[in-house]
């Protein structure tokens, strides 16, 4: 069994707990944070990874690429992430937006050199945001409990399920066979969000209480996403962007 393959019986195993985490989601409409308790040592562990490893290669990436650089990698890798919102577009049948982003994927894919340059946006294009915890909301399936995940971040009972139907069936990235090639592109895609978010974080870390910060900027954004209220999410973790959420 290749370490893929051993990724794939994980993300099922989290699927099957995050499908029970639903069913006691959905029985408290009223707190969104009933496991608040777990949630806040996972988050600390997450901030121990965050500092010791996350933040100080996205600082040396920073501090060591040219500007130009950067934006080609954030280009690159937003444009495989509108692969994701393509097929989740198209499960919402919002068919104008779906053929919106087929054009946006062809033209940066070809023109824009696999995605380096984003020709779609300069020339007057917009992005739109879809994944599957989106496509569950839009068929009304609660967002559940909020869950703080290992490694991942903050998501939902919803989105924790979409975010592994994203990323190991809509994902290009989940297909890349050889394991080292999809390995290292996925911890490319990490230190790049993680970059992109720096001052996010810094905000969020002078706030009187960043877990609650970081809970209650997801929830509300991943509201508004649901809704067509945004057009990109502020306060998700860089972990798992390069799957989807």
């Amino acid at each position: 069994m290749n370490l893929f393959d051993m990724t794939k019986h994980i993300s099922k195993f989290l699927v099957a707990i995050l499908v029970t985490f639903v069913m006691f989601g959905c029985a408290s409409q009223q707190n969104k944070d009933p496991l608040e308790g777990l949630n806040r040592s996972v988050y600390k562990f997450n901030e121990v990874v965050d500092k010791v490893a996350l933040k100080p290669v996205a600082q040396g990436y920073q501090a060591i690429t040219p500007t130009p650089v950067q934006t080609g990698v954030n280009n690159f890798f937003k444009n495989i992430r509108d692969v994701v919102t393509l097929v989740n577009e198209l499960f919402q049948f919002k068919f104008k937006q779906a053929a919106n982003t087929t054009g946006r994927i062809a033209v940066n894919t070809t023109v824009g050199v696999l995605g380096l340059f984003d020709v779609h946006s300069k020339a007057g294009g917009a992005r739109t945001i879809e994944d599957f915890g989106q496509t569950l909301g839009y068929y009304g399936l609660d967002s559940g409990a909020y869950l703080v995940l290992p490694i991942l971040g903050p998501s939902s009972t919803r989105d924790g399920i979409g975010f592994a139907t994203d990323a190991f069936f809509f994902n290009p990235i989940g297909y890349i066979e050889d394991d080292t090639t999809r390995w290292v592109t996925i911890a490319a895609a990490v230190i790049d969000k993680r970059a992109e978010l720096m001052a996010d974080f810094d905000i969020r870390d002078k706030s009187f209480d960043p877990y609650a910060y970081m809970r209650d900027s997801y929830l509300q954004n991943r509201e508004n996403l649901v809704k067509d209220g945004v057009e990109d999410p502020k306060g998700v973790s860089p972990y798992n962007v390069p799957f989807g959420n």
